[in-house]
C-alpha cells in the first residue's frame, strides 16, 4: 500500500475509530488500583494517540508532499532514474547564407575577407529579415581555422534597407581596410535594418501583444550567427553601431543586453522611441514600458549598465541630435562611460556616416577590446 495511497489513510482512518471504541470499552475494566491497571490505562492511551498521530501524519504529507515513498521515509533511493530522448529533429539553422556579395574588396577573400549575403529567422520572435555578414580574412585562413571572432552589428536607419550599408554607407569597406591595415582586430560585422516588420518601424521594441523586436536584436541575432559562424561569445564581446533609427537601437541594445554587446555607437539619432505613423502604438499605454524606451531616462532612474557608448552628431545641422548627446552624456554615471564623436558640421545623410564610420569601427575595436 503506497505512502500516498487513499487507502492507507482511510484504513488508518478506520483503525483510529476501532482503537476509540477499544479504548472506551476497555477503560472501566482498567480503572482499578494497581500497578498492573495503571500500566493498562497508559497503554491504552498511547495506542489511542499511535493511531491518532498516524492519520494526522499521514494526511499532513498527502497534503504537503514531504515524502512519496516508503523507501523515502527510510531514506533510501526511491527508484532508479533513466533519461529518455525527445522526439523530433534539430532546430532548423536561424541562420542561411544565400551566397556571397560582390562589394570592390581588395583582394581574395583570405587578404580581404568576404560578404555574405544572409537570412536570419528568429527562433525566439519569430520574426526575420535579410541582411549581410563580412568574415574578415582571417576567418578563411588555415592558422586561424579554430578561432573565434568579435562581432559588431551595424544597423542602418528607417525607413531603409541593409544594403545601404554597402552601396551608400560602405561598411564592409571600412572594415576590410581597417583589418587589412592592423587598425582593428579581425572582426565578424553583420549588416542588418532596424524593421523587422514589414512597413513598419518598430523602433527595437518589444511591443506588448506586437512584435518583439528588442528580443529580435538581443536573442535571435546571436542565435542566429552561432549557428552558422565563429563568433568570440565572451562577457561584452559584440559591439553594435548604427545612424538614426539603427543608432537609437545600437544604444539600446548594449544598454538593455550589456552581457552581449560591451561598446555601441549612434550616429544622428534618437534616444528614445519615436512614435508616429510609421510605429504606430509602440507601447499599448504602458508607461513603464515607455519611460524604459527613453535611453535618458535609463541613464537617470536604472542602474547603470557597465557599457561603453558612443554619441555622433554635428555641430552645424543637426542640433537636434546635439543637445539631447550632450545631456544625455551628462548623466551618465560608472560603468557606463560616454563618449562623443562631434563633427564641425554635416548633415543627416550618407556621406556624413560614411566618414565618421571608420572612426566609430577603431573605437569600438579599441572599447571592446578593453573590455576583455
Amino acid at each position: 500500500m503506497g505512502l500516498t495511497s487513499p487507502t492507507l489513510l482511510l484504513v488508518l482512518v478506520l483503525i483510529a475509530v476501532a482503537v476509540a471504541a477499544a479504548v472506551l470499552w476497555l477503560w472501566p475494566r482498567a480503572a482499578k488500583k494497581g500497578p498492573l491497571a495503571l500500566a493498562g490505562r497508559l497503554g491504552l492511551l498511547v495506542v489511542s494517540q499511535l493511531a491518532v498521530f498516524a492519520v494526522v501524519l499521514v494526511a499532513a504529507n498527502n497534503e504537503f508532499g514531504f515524502y512519496s515513498t516508503w523507501n523515502e521515509v527510510l531514506g533510501r533511493n526511491s527508484t532508479k532514474q533513466q533519461l529518455h530522448s525527445g522526439e523530433g529533429g534539430k532546430r532548423p539553422p536561424a541562420l542561411v547564407v544565400r551566397g556571397q556579395e560582390s562589394v570592390g574588396l581588395k583582394g581574395p577573400r583570405e587578404k580581404a575577407g568576404q560578404v555574405d549575403r544572409i537570412e536570419i529567422h528568429g527562433p525566439v520572435s519569430g520574426l526575420g529579415m535579410d541582411g549581410f555578414a563580412y568574415l574578415p580574412p582571417e576567418y578563411f585562413q588555415k592558422e586561424h581555422e579554430n578561432d573565434r571572432f568579435p562581432v559588431i552589428v551595424a544597423i542602418t536607419g528607417h525607413p531603409g534597407v541593409s544594403k545601404n550599408l554597402i552601396t551608400q554607407i560602405k561598411v564592409p569597406q571600412a572594415a576590410s581596410a581597417a583589418v587589412m591595415a592592423k587598425q582593428i582586430r579581425p572582426t565578424i560585422v553583420l549588416m542588418v535594418r532596424p524593421s523587422v516588420v514589414a512597413d513598419r518601424d518598430t523602433n527595437c521594441t518589444d511591443v506588448p501583444g506586437g512584435p518583439q523586436a528588442l528580443t529580435f536584436f538581443n536573442q535571435d541575432l546571436p542565435i542566429a550567427v552561432n549557428d552558422v559562424y565563429r563568433p568570440d561569445n565572451s562577457r561584452g564581446s559584440w559591439g553594435a553601431v548604427g545612424n538614426s533609427t539603427g543608432g537609437y537601437c545600437a544604444l539600446k541594445m548594449a544598454m538593455t543586453n550589456p552581457a552581449r554587446y560591451g561598446a555601441a555607437a549612434g550616429l544622428s539619432t534618437d534616444l528614445f522611441a519615436r512614435q508616429d505613423r510609421d510605429s504606430g502604438d509602440l507601447y499599448a499605454g504602458n508607461q513603464q514600458i515607455k519611460d524604459e524606451s527613453d535611453l535618458t531616462w535609463r541613464l537617470e532612474h536604472m542602474p547603470p549598465p557597465p557599457v561603453s557608448l558612443l554619441l555622433g552628431a554635428s555641430n552645424k545641422g543637426e542640433e537636434k541630435y546635439l543637445r539631447p548627446a550632450l545631456k544625455f552624456a551628462t548623466k551618465a554615471k560608472p560603468p557606463t562611460k560616454v563618449d562623443k564623436l562631434i563633427r564641425g558640421e554635416g548633415g543627416h545623410n550618407f556621406q556624413t556616416w560614411r566618414e565618421e564610420y571608420p572612426v566609430v569601427l577603431r573605437w569600438l575595436d579599441k572599447e571592446l577590446a578593453a573590455g576583455r
